[in-house]
């Protein structure tokens, strides 16, 4: 069972009624990244012991089950136990992975063929990055190009940081970042060093899983983003009236369905990603294996 709260209690919601979770599944291992393929019905997770990809199906609408279908083999030199991973809509389904900056590539999904491999050697973590942080850019149309460097000096405020970028190439939205003390900033790629606003979420225990944080934006709701990694929980806000105060955030909902139904400690959500198409459908795994897809109801007004 899966339950959702709208972050006012006055929204009436109704689990039987308003919500329920489409279908879901459970790994073998861990899931700490999940994406979905553009243009299929496939998933790509991963997770430890390694930086291998497992490749899943979401099956027909007669069934709620999500399969494991196969998988995308770790780069043996890395000796990482999991891989960041990035999906990427082209002529056949790409997926980005790695677990550092110097081992990032693009893998064909279907063929498993490797398309793409960054030309840099650092140290440096993808995707989590610590104080005096920086940006990786690179041009994917060149097969072994070089990652260039990007300062954006505001991140230095606090802890440790993540980013979402648009859900379409298509999509004006600026790339959303998230800190382990809540900060969320909204950034343009072409002009990194000024921030276009800012905002806090309340986060229990700060920093204290930075290595699952994710912010995502709704590829198909306009100025609405998706926060997990603090807690058991996926939060969602829409940043349209943020301004460069800082100030906290009211989530608009809150899916605590990974909460429910266990004994011991709680789970943790570990990653999220949004439906392509359908606008308040989400994904979300947590650390006991469990996968969710899941909607809520718009309010009346």
């Amino acid at each position: 069972m899966c339950s959702n709260d709208f972050a006012s209690d006055l929204q009436g919601l109704c689990p039987e009624r308003d919500f329920k979770v489409e279908c879901g599944g459970f790994s073998a291992r861990p899931v700490y990244s999940l994406k979905h393929v553009p243009d299929t019905s496939l998933l790509v997770t991963s997770g430890p012991p390694d930086s291998s990809l497992q490749v899943w199906q979401v099956s027909a609408e007669d069934s709620d089950v999500i399969q494991a279908v196969g998988a995308i083999a770790a780069d043996k030199a890395t000796g990482q136990p999991w891989a960041k991973i990035a999906t990427i809509s082209a002529r056949a389904p790409w997926v980005l992975h790695g677990s550092r900056l110097n081992n990032v590539q693009i893998t064909e999904v279907e063929s498993r063929k490797n398309v793409y491999r960054a030309g840099i050697y650092t140290r440096s973590d993808l995707g989590v990055w610590k104080l005096g942080v920086w940006l990786g850019l690179a041009d994917i149309r060149e097969p072994q190009s070089p990652l260039g460097a990007a300062s954006i000096p505001w991140a230095a405020r606090a802890g440790r940081w993540c980013m979402g970028a648009p859900g379409s190439a298509s999509n004006c939205q600026p790339v959303a970042l998230l800190s382990s003390e809540g900060h969320l900033v909204l950034a343009d790629l072409r002009k990194p060093s000024e921030a276009l606003a800012m905002a806090r979420c309340r986060v229990p225990s700060p920093g204290s899983h930075a290595e699952f944080l994710c912010v995502s934006w709704a590829p198909a709701l306009q100025g609405t983003l998706a926060v997990s990694g603090f807690d058991g929980t996926v939060r969602v806000y829409e940043a349209q009236s943020w301004d460069s105060s800082g100030r906290e955030a009211e989530p608009i909902f809150v899916h605590r369905g990974h909460t429910l139904g266990g004994s011991g400690d709680p789970p943790l959500v570990t990653t999220h990603t949004w439906h392509l198409q359908k606008p308040r459908t989400l994904l979300s795994a947590a650390s006991d294996g469990s996968l969710h897809v899941w909607d809520w109801v718009q309010p009346c007004g």
